[in-house]
């Protein structure tokens, strides 16, 4: 017994909103075949500008603009300041000028205007005012835009009584985050810089001097303090240059309190980002000591390459941004288990891009070559299988939902069952798909695809966001009696 025997579709639709939109520096000229940018130019019309039609531009453009963004004059003065440089030395523009350059620089971006796809879902860190078997859930959502380029946003819904999911309205200004000063570690600089080739006298210095834990300013101070002997040696600069590089690839940023989850953005603000951040595997970490935090790992492009990076955060409001290192993190997909096992974190990988692998963190903060845990085997996942999210833990084992690609590269959901205290055993997979794409979700930005970053359990019930054709969000449920009963034994190795 499988797909619609076990799976039920709810009646609820997540669509992609035009209307969600943040502002974006908007710079003439750097988008041609030929950059050449028309900055100067354009603040020198500004600057020519009477005071009584500077005025009213400014306030044309705030009450077009203002109710759609979160104080709008902030991010107009922001991007003046950005490109202040470019303004003559011998004007000096108004307030209202500087605003209206602010303006002139600024744009609209839809942040899922071509498609909302690939959530994953964890308990919501606010769980009052609700009944009985109610659960508030946090969705994450891969959001893409003009140029395919991809970004993390959220709902907010609420489960039960009963296959109810209601979800809170996502309407309102969005907020991208102010980038604040990062807690960094030195081990995952040490790591990052043994990727790279980069372990000479000067990066040994630095890392040396570095605590186990320190933020940009502490960071800066070793850098300016080295002795002016090393300072002098052929790659030094070079080095210092990669130092700020790695360092850089770990930022952090908040949120105001007043803005609700659903209208914050995580958006890419790394070299490595540039392209988008994509397929947020999200889940709720108990540490040893018992405390928890939020953490998601996602995937990192930059029109060239992808690079595996790392989400943390304990109330979904302040973000810390890190790279994952190690011969385990060098593909997509990786997932996070729950909590450490036998006194290690682990994750599933797919290291190889094809099986859905187990790997380790070692003591360096590495992610160490996993070992296979499950090879495509079955017509429908015949040439890549991948895990869809972080394992769910339950009393007969690690709930792992995977997702398979078979003929005319068609994917569908699947399960495995691995063993509690030994997660590099199956004990038992679903013989069949759980969901693959019915008539009604064969069409859209990518066919033939359903896929999800992680579900959860809730009453009995495995609650699974889903993508359908990487184009809008469905949900479905599933028994998990009913799912475990219909797995397949896997004969022990």
């Amino acid at each position: 017994m499988t797909g619609p025997d076990l799976a039920t579709r709810l009646d609820l639709t997540l669509n992609p909103d035009p209307a969600r939109v943040v502002v974006k520096l908007f710079v003439p000229g750097e988008d041609a075949a030929l950059v050449r940018t028309r900055a100067s130019a354009i603040i020198e019309r500004i600057a020519r500008l009477d005071d009584d039609e500077a005025t009213r531009l400014l306030q044309q453009t705030l009450q077009r603009f203002g109710g759609r963004h979160h104080d709008l004059e902030a991010t107009f003065r922001h991007h003046h300041d950005l490109v202040h440089h470019r303004v003559p030395r011998t004007s000096e523009l108004s307030p209202t000028a500087r605003l209206l350059v602010g303006a002139y620089f600024s744009h609209e971006y839809a942040v899922e205007a071509a498609a909302l796809c690939n959530p994953s879902m964890v308990a919501h860190p606010d769980q009052t005012g609700l009944g009985p078997d109610q659960l508030r859930v946090a969705v994450s959502l891969r959001q893409i835009g003009e140029g395919h380029l991809s970004s993390i946003g959220f709902a907010t819904a609420v489960l039960g009584p009963g296959h109810r999911l209601t979800v809170t309205d996502r309407s309102g200004p969005l907020v991208t985050g102010r980038r604040i000063s990062a807690r960094h570690r030195r081990d995952l600089l040490a790591a990052g810089l043994a990727e790279e080739g980069w372990d000479n006298e000067v990066s040994a210095t630095v890392l040396g001097r570095l605590p186990e834990r320190f933020d940009d300013h502490t960071f800066e101070q070793v850098l300016t303090s080295l002795p002016t002997d090393l300072l002098t040696r052929t790659t030094s600069q070079r080095t210092l240059e990669q130092l700020r590089r790695t360092a850089s690839a770990s930022y952090a940023v908040t949120f105001p309190a007043d803005v609700p989850l659903q209208r914050r953005i995580l958006w890419p603000a790394a070299p490595a980002e540039n392209n988008g951040m994509e397929d947020a595997r999200f889940v709720r970490i108990i540490g040893e000591d018992g405390e928890s935090a939020y953490h998601a790992t996602y995937t990192a492009y930059d029109g060239r390459r992808v690079a595996a990076r790392m989400l943390s955060s304990d109330d979904l409001r302040h973000f810390q941004v890190t790279p994952m290192r190690g011969p385990a993190s060098h593909n997509k997909g990786i997932a996070l288990f729950p909590r450490p096992i036998g006194g290690h974190h682990l994750a599933l990988c797919r290291s190889d891009g094809e099986t859905i692998g187990l790997t380790r963190l070692d003591r360096a903060n590495r992610w160490q070559p996993p070992v296979p845990l499950h090879v495509p085997h079955r017509g429908w996942e015949l040439i890549q299988v991948g895990n869809c999210g972080s394992p769910i833990e339950t009393e007969a084992g690690w709930l792992v939902l995977t997702h398979g690609v078979g003929p005319m590269r068609r994917y569908a959901i699947g399960a495995l069952l691995l063993d509690l205290h030994r997660p590099d055993r199956v004990l038992a997979e679903l013989p069949g798909v759980l969901i693959a794409p019915d008539d009604t979700e064969r069409d859209g930005y990518v066919p033939n695809v359903v896929y999800s970053c992680g579900g959860l359990l809730h009453a009995g019930t495995l609650w699974l966001p889903y993508g359908a054709n990487d184009a809008r969000v469905r949900f479905a449920v599933v028994s998990l009696t009913a799912l475990m009963e219909a797995m397949d034994d896997v004969p022990a190795r």
